[in-house]
C-alpha cells in the first residue's frame, strides 16, 4: 500500500523542509519535491496537504494511557472548584450511569488548591456522595486518594491498622482514617472491583481515539503494576493489538512490587520480548517511584518546604531498595525510569544510577521522569551522567503558582529547567503524565516555548531564560522521545527508512505566534502508514 503526501511543508530537521513524502507498507520511502516523488509513486493514494506543515508523529515519553481512557469513561473532577461541586459531580454521574458504579466508584482530577475550601476532601465529604458503595477519588497527581467510609471498611483499615511503608494514612484524633491516603495507590484501588474485559477494551479504545486525535502516534505508558492487575491489563492490550485495531505504538513502563517480582516476571517471560506484538507493542523499562507530588507536598526535598516547616515530603522507596532494583535491572539488561520531583529524590536517584553504570556509561539509558526541582549542580550532574530527562512542560501551568511558595525563589529559578538542560547537552523528551494533564502535545509545546499559563500569564514568561524554541520542543516530542526508547534510528523523523508516523497540522507551528500553538489542532494523524485520525470538515 502506497500513500503520497504532496504540497506540504514537511519538517525534516532544524531549518530543513521538503514538499512531499512517499509512504509504502508503513515505512517512509522517500522525502523530496512534489514532481520528484510523483514520478516514482505509481498507483499511490494522494493526500494533498494544501500547504500545511507536516511533523513526525508525537511520542509521549511518559503517561498512563489507561487513566486517559478511564477519565473519559468515569466522572472527571478536574473542573471542580469546591468540595461541594465535587460531591455534586459524583452524584450526577451515579444518577446518569448507575450500572457503572453499582459496585464502587473511581474518579480522578481534583486539586485542593483550586477548591474554595483550600483543603482536601475527607471521608465525611465523600460519605455525602454515598455510604452504600466504596468511593475512591484520586487527586490530579494520582499520589493522593480520598476515600469514603465504605471504601475504608472494605480495605479493613481502622485505628489499629499499621502504616504502609512508603505511604501515609492520615488519621483523625481517635486514630481512625480521615479518608486521605498518600502514596499507596495500589492499596486503595483494592477497595473497588476490577473492571470487566468489555470495560477495559472500551477504556483502551477511548484513550487511543483521543490520543490520535491530538497527534500522538506513540506512547510510553505506565499501566502494568504487579500486585494488582498486571495480567488483566496486559491481556487487554494484547486483545487490542492482536485485533489490528490499535492506533498507537505503545512501550510498556512496568512497575514491580518487589525486586523478586521483577526477576520472576523477566524469567518467566511475562515481562519480555515474548509479550511484544511486532513493532507496535513493545516492552520497555522498569518504572520506579521515588517520591510524590509538589502540589500534595509529598515530593521528597533536601530542605523543609518553604510553606510547611518540618515537612520534607515522602520517600516512596529507600536508598537500599532503589539500589537493589537498579542492580537487578543492570544484570537483566533493562532500563530504569524513575518518578522524581523533589531535589532530594533527584539526587538519590542519580546516586543509584551512578552505582549501576556499565563501564562508566549509562548504557541502559536509565532516565528521570519529571525531574522538576533542581539546582545548577544537579542539572550539570544529569548532563555529565548522560541521564535522559522525561519532562512535562505542561506542569508549569499549575506549578508556577505554587513552586516559589513551596521551594523559595532561588530554587524555583533553577527548576523546570528545560532551557538549561538543552544548553548542557542533556537528552530531553516530552510527555504529559496524562491523565494528570491533558495528553495534548501542542498545548505542552506552548508551555515549553512561552513558559506561560493557559491564560498567557505571566507577561514574558516564568523564568523566561528557561524557554526553548519551537524546533527544540518539537524535537523533544519526536526524536527525543524516540531516543529514550532506543528507537532514534527508526522513529521521530520524516526520513527514508523511518516509520510512517506523522501529523499534518492546521497551522505552521514554526512561524505562528507562539501563543497560537496552544490552540492548534492536527488535521490528519498517520501511524504505521495508516490514517488514525482525520479532522472533520465544518
Amino acid at each position: 500500500m502506497k500513500t503520497l503526501l504532496i504540497n506540504g511543508k514537511v519538517y525534516v530537521e532544524r531549518g530543513q523542509f521538503a514538499e512531499a513524502v512517499l509512504v509504502e507498507d508503513g515505512i517512509i520511502k522517500a522525502v523530496g519535491a512534489n514532481d520528484e516523488l510523483k514520478a516514482v509513486s505509481g498507483e499511490a493514494e494522494i493526500i494533498d496537504c494544501e500547504g500545511r506543515t507536516v511533523v513526525p508523529g508525537f511520542n509521549d515519553s511518559h503517561l498512563h494511557l489507561l487513566d486517559v481512557g478511564r477519565n473519559r469513561y468515569q466522572a472527571s473532577l478536574s473542573g471542580c472548584r469546591s468540595i461541594d461541586e465535587l460531591i455534586q459531580t459524583c452524584r450526577d454521574y451515579i444518577e446518569k450511569y448507575p450500572e457503572r458504579v453499582k459496585d464502587g466508584m473511581k474518579a480522578s482530577g481534583w486539586n485542593q488548591d483550586l477548591f474554595a475550601e483550600k483543603r482536601m476532601p475527607t471521608r465525611h465529604d465523600l460519605d455525602k456522595i454515598s455510604t452504600e458503595i466504596p468511593i475512591v477519588l484520586s487527586r490530579v497527581c494520582h499520589h493522593i486518594d480520598a476515600l469514603n467510609t465504605k471504601a475504608i471498611e472494605v480495605l479493613g483499615v481502622d485505628e489499629n491498622f499499621p502504616e504502609i511503608p512508603g505511604g501515609e494514612i492520615q488519621r483523625e484524633e481517635n486514630g481512625y482514617p480521615n479518608g486521605i491516603f498518600c502514596e499507596i495507590y495500589e492499596f486503595t484501588r483494592q477497595a473497588l472491583p476490577p473492571v470487566t474485559e468489555e470495560e477495559l477494551d472500551t477504556i483502551i479504545t477511548l484513550a487511543m481515539d483521543y490520543a490520535s486525535s491530538r497527534g500522538l502516534t506513540s506512547v510510553q505508558s505506565n499501566d502494568l503494576h504487579t500486585g494488582s492487575d498486571y495480567e488483566e491489563n496486559m491481556a487487554g492490550y494484547h486483545r487490542i493489538y492482536k485485533s489490528g485495531k490499535a492506533k498507537l505504538r505503545y512501550r510498556v513502563q512496568g512497575s514491580f512490587a518487589t525486586v523478586d517480582d521483577l526477576k520472576k516476571y523477566v524469567e518467566t517471560g511475562d515481562f519480555g520480548p515474548a509479550q511484544e506484538v511486532g513493532e507496535l507493542y513493545k516492552m520497555g523499562p522498569v518504572k520506579l517511584f521515588k517520591d510524590g507530588s509538589l502540589g500534595g507536598r509529598t515530593a521528597y526535598m533536601r530542605q523543609d518546604y518553604n510553606d510547611a516547616p518540618g515537612e520534607v515530603g515522602i520517600e516512596c522507596i529507600t536508598v537500599e531498595d532503589m539500589d537493589a532494583y537498579c542492580q537487578a535491572a543492570k544484570e537483566l539488561g533493562l532500563q530504569v525510569v524513575t518518578h522524581v520531583i523533589g531535589d532530594r529524590a533527584v539526587s538519590e536517584t542519580l546516586d543509584a544510577y551512578e552505582n549501576a553504570l556499565v563501564g562508566g556509561k549509562n548504557v541502559n539509558r536509565n532516565a528521570l521522569v519529571h525531574c522538576q526541582i533542581t539546582d545548577k549542580a544537579l542539572l550539570q550532574r544529569i548532563a555529565d551522567l548522560e541521564v535522559p530527562v522525561m519532562a512535562q512542560p505542561v506542569f508549569l501551568d499549575y506549578d508556577m503558582t505554587i513552586v516559589e511558595d513551596r521551594c523559595g525563589k532561588e530554587l524555583a529559578s533553577t527548576s523546570y529547567a528545560f532551557g538549561t538542560l538543552e544548553k548542557l547537552g542533556a537528552h530531553v523528551s516530552y510527555g504529559t503524565d496524562s491523565d494528570v494533564e491533558d495528553c495534548n502535545p501542542l498545548a505542552n509545546i506552548y508551555h515549553a516555548v512561552t513558559r506561560k499559563r493557559k491564560d498567557e500569564t505571566p507577561e514574558g514568561g516564568f523564568y523566561p531564560e528557561e524557554c526553548v524554541d519551537v524546533y527544540t520542543a518539537v524535537d523533544a516530542y519526536t526524536i527525543g522521545s524516540a531516543q529514550v526508547e532506543f528507537q532514534e534510528d527508526k522513529k521521530g523523523r520524516i526520513k527514508p527508512g523511518y516509520f510512517a508516523d506523522l501529523v499534518v497540522l492546521d497551522k505552521d507551528i514554526f512561524t505562528v505566534d507562539p501563543v497560537e500553538i496552544r490552540d492548534m489542532d492536527p488535521v490528519l494523524t498517520m501511524m504505521d502508514g495508516k490514517i488514525t485520525y482525520r479532522k472533520e470538515e465544518n
